[in-house]
């Protein structure tokens, strides 16, 4: 995989390119340790990513220091990060989409400060974020990932926060047709955690979105880094389950909050997108599968391939229809 970097120490120096694995620099600058180190994955998504890093910008409050790490794979045009905010960016564009994890990944083995932050380029901080969230990481040391309250643009709380998936979740999952009709049902409130919060106090959870999660590298050098196996979905919530696993807690923290446009990125490639969200579903299930529930391996296979293809074709429906209408509305422009 042949990939290069860009890395800007200040907004005005200029870009120096090179080579896969090169560590390049625009003039020699004095090691800081900063407080958190943000990790964005871009993919065909640069004008939401500009929304998302002047917040990051503006969230910056009198002492805190950033490093912006932009994982950009295979978008299209080119890629501008002109902030002042950050004294260092740095840009890997892959020269192909190698995934979300690995993306990541490849973050979290360039930075280096005590704190990572996950965040979808299609989200942004509102209000004060960084000052809590480091007061809270640091007088919590087993928290080992945090997420906070993560809202819809027009306020609705999504559901961030959640149990572990079991053989429900895809009946009362977040955007399922039974937890649309039927919000309230108890197996959706137990599901979908952040619903019973009160917006204010600190909740442990099974596990938190990775469309914004503070993680401790202390916790990351211990659980180890995402599992690539995983292309995109779900593997935040195996990453939570493994730190469990390990001993470190995983926290919605909705004091701070994080608006998100959901599916900016993977709306680009719906098909592609859908495809690996079960690919995904069957490989967490089957990771964790102990004893006589593997006998289920086959069960659960059949069921993600049999709504996959529901989702197929629901898709190609829909665009039909979309087709039509807009060449109706052609016909009725023109006076046919």
């Amino acid at each position: 995989m042949a990939t290069y970097r860009q890395v800007l120490l200040c907004s005005n120096l200029p870009i120096i390119q090179g080579t896969d694995g090169e560590q390049v620099r625009t003039q020699p600058h004095q090691e800081i340790l900063k407080n958190f180190d943000i990790i964005i994955v871009n993919y065909k998504s640069n004008e939401y990513l500009a929304k998302c890093v002047r917040s990051l910008a503006l969230g910056l409050g009198p002492g805190m220091e950033a490093r912006l790490f932009v994982q950009d794979n295979e978008s299209d045009g080119t890629l501008i990060i002109d902030d002042a905010s950050f004294n260092e960016v740095t840009v890997t564009r892959n020269e192909k989409n190698i995934g979300f994890d690995a993306a990541v990944n490849q973050g979290i083995r360039a930075s280096r400060s005590p704190y990572v932050i996950l965040l979808n380029p299609d989200s942004r901080i509102s209000g004060t974020f960084f000052e809590p969230v480091l007061q809270f990481m640091e007088d919590n040391s087993k928290v080992g990932i945090l997420g906070p309250r993560i809202l819809e643009p027009d306020g609705r709380i999504q559901g961030s926060a959640r149990a572990f998936p079991n053989m429900l979740t895809g009946l009362f999952g977040r955007t399922s047709l039974l937890t649309k009709l039927f919000p309230n049902n108890p197996i959706t409130r137990k599901n979908i955690v952040s619903i019973e919060s009160d917006g204010i106090s600190p909740l442990e959870v099974d596990w938190v979105s990775g469309a914004c999660m503070v993680v401790r590298r202390k916790a990351i050098e211990e659980v180890g880094l995402l599992d690539e196996r995983f292309f995109m979905y779900w593997e935040d919530a195996d990453w939570c389950r493994r730190m469990w696993e390990r001993g470190w807690k995983v926290v919605y923290f909705p004091g701070v909050h994080v608006i998100h446009d959901t599916g900016k990125s993977s709306a680009q490639r719906p098909l592609r997108s859908a495809l690996e969200f079960h690919k995904s579903s069957y490989l967490l299930f089957a990771k964790y599968a102990k004893g006589p529930v593997r006998l289920l391996l086959p069960c659960v296979f059949s069921g993600l391939a049999l709504r996959i293809v529901f989702v197929v074709c629901v898709y190609m429906f829909r665009r039909s229809i979309e087709k039509i209408r807009n060449a109706d509305n052609e016909r009725m422009e023109k006076g046919v």
